[in-house]
């Protein structure tokens, strides 16, 4: 319910107000005052007759009619103050500093919904409580500091944690990044991330608005208005950037020691961000830098130049791009000798450029400019200049400046001299311009930037999937729990996923029959049991009526056994794929390595069904072993194509068989040719 009074509010109160402004109520106004608000800005505070140069009223009884109401008050005091408040003198818009609500205990929650429902009773909009504040260009209604550079092309940033949008904002403001809005949304109790960036989404200007969004998130109260909004505002232009806190067990409990926010599993956190195209950063250092990279040009490709003085820095940077998949390539040719004589003896122009110690800005702006006209195949320069101390910066840093206005090709400043050439940076900041102090952090940061694809298509993907069929099915299936490998092969079969063949049966013969008609070796399993390989339940490459004859008498002891199940026995590398369905994220669908590597390594890709196929191919090169899916080392890899249209289709399924709940294809067998699933489990809750 975000509306003109929160944004751009005529007037506002501070409730609690002081002079004191080493509290928050003092630190609120003077940031107002000093934030140069211009509307009309009064002060509640009973013991007070002057605040920091303004009249105040003793209660809110005395109050004028008000817009925007600003409470830094006990949370016990807060109900009474905004019924008042909004009954008798039409305050739409509310800012609940004070803490001590459902964070902390359940009579804190009961005084947080009498809040709400004043607040909806008179459709006044509501940020906190818990919180920070807010901060635009029209009013600094926050008690912390700092304050960065606000201005309309700057970060809106959005945080569920009041502190940790100070510390993000420490991070962000010594690399010059600046800021359009901060929102620092508490509790979320009314105003949510996701409500601000549907109302950001819904009334954005692309000529005014902000195209840089960041989030810190605790919690996810609607994945669904998240992804919606957040791939509407960057299908817009927008670009944005995000921590999702306490997806981990521990983490959970840690967040929701404080907000009372709900965990989601971090599977479900990437597949969310894939699917929306949300930039994912694990770190305030790495988000801010994020931030940094999205102020300048799109790269158009993955070859980077580095310029540099210092060799140390260049190889670290070089080391850090190739772990992210990113080129540093080779440069060499007429050009190349040409700058090198150019430069001091013993400078390097292979890439990095090293220019040495002892390089001028003159050495600087030629390196830049071969890297610019030059050197083909360059998508992008890194620039690290510091100093030991003994010269100042400015002529270099100001070749820097004029370099970064006229060429093409993006240019990451990286200045690591914070105190030796704190003046000199300080500069270059001013002039609008942002600075990468580490370049480890930055590669990190682009990688996660370079990998993260466009947001999905909202469209299902339903060529060669029986949905009819699908419905069909699930309303034969009794019950609830594991069903059986007949119904998840009809299940399969109707998604279009190819299976190897198979029969089961607690019949010998007619297993013996069966194995002789797609010939020998086979694979036997019994049928009953979930885990079949930890109670032995599993026999491979039986080449012989006679091994399967004692391996099926043998199996049918096995406690709980219904029956056998005979495949084909095939040979390939192992894959997989799995689901599990998250409440309020919908069917959360893994790739990976199968077999045991699911278990060892660990390295799987997330999605969120439906997945389009640009969706699969993504999650698939996201693995960390995808050099063996791609084939490595001689060995021919798999049909990439097959893997990821297994997995749309897999995703389309679960799409319109909710009831599953959980499921596994392990193995799928593959080669460069085919893909066949080989063993596969559901479990449905109808």
């Amino acid at each position: 319910m975000i509306n003109r009074q929160l944004l751009h509010p005529e007037s506002i109160v501070v409730v609690g107000g002081s002079n004191n402004v080493h509290k928050p109520g003092g630190a609120l106004v003077r940031n107002l005052i000093s934030g140069g608000y211009k509307g009309t800005l009064r002060i509640i505070n009973p013991k007070e007759d002057e605040v920091q140069g303004i009249k105040v009223f003793h209660d809110a009884g005395e109050l004028p009619p008000t817009d925007l109401a600003v409470l830094v008050i006990p949370a016990k005091m807060c109900p009474e103050s905004v019924e008042t408040l909004a009954r008798d003198k039409g305050v739409r818009a509310f800012i609940i500093i004070s803490a001590g609500f459902g964070e902390e205990t359940k009579e804190g929650a009961e005084l947080e919904q009498r809040i709400v429902d004043t607040c909806d009773k008179y459709g006044a909009a509501l940020i906190g409580p818990n919180c920070i504040g807010l901060m635009n260009s029209w009013h600094h209604s926050v008690f912390t500091k700092p304050i960065p550079t606000l201005h309309d092309k700057g970060v809106d940033f959005i945080s569920g944690s009041g502190a940790t949008a100070v510390f993000i904002l420490e991070s962000a403001v010594i690399k010059g990044l600046p800021f359009n809005s901060v929102w620092s949304v508490g509790n979320s109790k009314q105003i949510g991330i996701e409500d601000v960036l549907q109302y950001m989404d819904e009334n954005f200007d692309p000529e005014r608005d902000s195209h840089i969004k960041l989030l810190y998130i605790e919690n996810i109260n609607n994945p669904d208005k998240l992804l919606f909004h957040a791939g509407s505002l960057i299908r817009k232009g927008c670009r944005i950037a995000a921590i999702k806190a306490g997806s981990s067990e521990s983490g959970s409990r840690a967040a929701s020691s404080h907000t009372g926010a709900i965990a989601s599993s971090d599977s479900a956190v990437e597949a969310l961000f894939r699917k929306a195209g949300i930039v994912r950063c694990f770190s305030r250092e790495e988000l801010t830098t994020v931030g940094c990279i999205f102020t300048l040009p799109p790269l158009t490709g993955r070859n980077f130049a580095i310029v540099t003085h210092a060799g140390g820095p260049g190889v670290m940077l070089t080391d850090a791009l190739s772990k992210g998949g990113l080129n540093v390539p080779k440069i060499e040719g007429p050009e190349a000798d040409e700058l090198k004589s150019l430069l001091f003896p013993g400078s390097s122009v292979s890439n990095p450029i090293d220019i040495l110690a002892t390089g001028t800005p003159e050495h600087l702006s030629l390196a830049i400019d071969y890297c610019e006209h030059k050197f083909k195949g360059i998508d992008a320069i890194f620039v690290i200049f510091g100093t030991p101390g003994l010269v100042q910066l400015y002529e270099a840093y100001d070749v820097l400046h004029k370099k970064i206005l006229e060429c093409k090709k993006p240019i990451f400043p990286i200045l690591p001299c914070l105190h030796t050439a704190g003046p000199e940076v300080a500069e270059f900041l001013s002039k609008g311009h942002v600075n990468f102090s580490d370049e480890v952090t930055l590669a990190t940061a682009l990688t996660q930037v370079m990998k993260t694809p466009r947001p999905a298509s909202p469209e299902i993907e339903l060529f060669g999937v029986d949905v009819p069929r699908i419905r069909e099915v699930i309303g034969r299936i009794e019950g609830n729990g594991y069903i059986s490998p007949e119904h998840v092969h009809e299940l399969l079969e109707c998604a279009g996923i190819p299976m190897v063949p198979e029969l089961v049966s607690a019949d010998k013969a007619e297993l013996e029959a069966f194995a002789e008609k797609v010939g020998y070796p086979v694979v036997a399993k019994v049928v009953g049991p979930v885990h079949k390989s930890d109670v032995g339940g599993v026999a491979l490459n039986i080449k012989t009526s006679s091994q399967l004859e004692y391996e099926f008498d043998r199996m049918m002891q096995i406690e709980g056994a219904k029956g056998v199940m005979v495949q084909k026995m095939l040979r390939g590398r192992e894959l997989f794929i799995g689901a599990k369905y998250e409440p309020r994220f919908g069917h959360i669908v893994l790739c990976g390595l199968g077999g045991i590597f699911v278990e060892v390594l660990k390295d799987v890709s997330s999605g969120l069904a439906p997945l389009s196929y640009d969706e699969a191919y993504s999650m698939i090169r996201s693995l960390r072993a995808y050099k063996i899916i791609r084939g490595t080392r001689g060995q021919k890899g798999v049909n990439e194509k097959k893997y990821a249209e297994i997995i749309v289709r897999l995703s389309t399924l679960l799409r319109f068989a909710t009831e599953i709940k959980e499921m596994d294809i392990n193995p799928l067998l593959a080669d460069e040719n085919d893909i066949v699933a080989v063993d596969a489990r559901m479990r449905i809750e109808k």
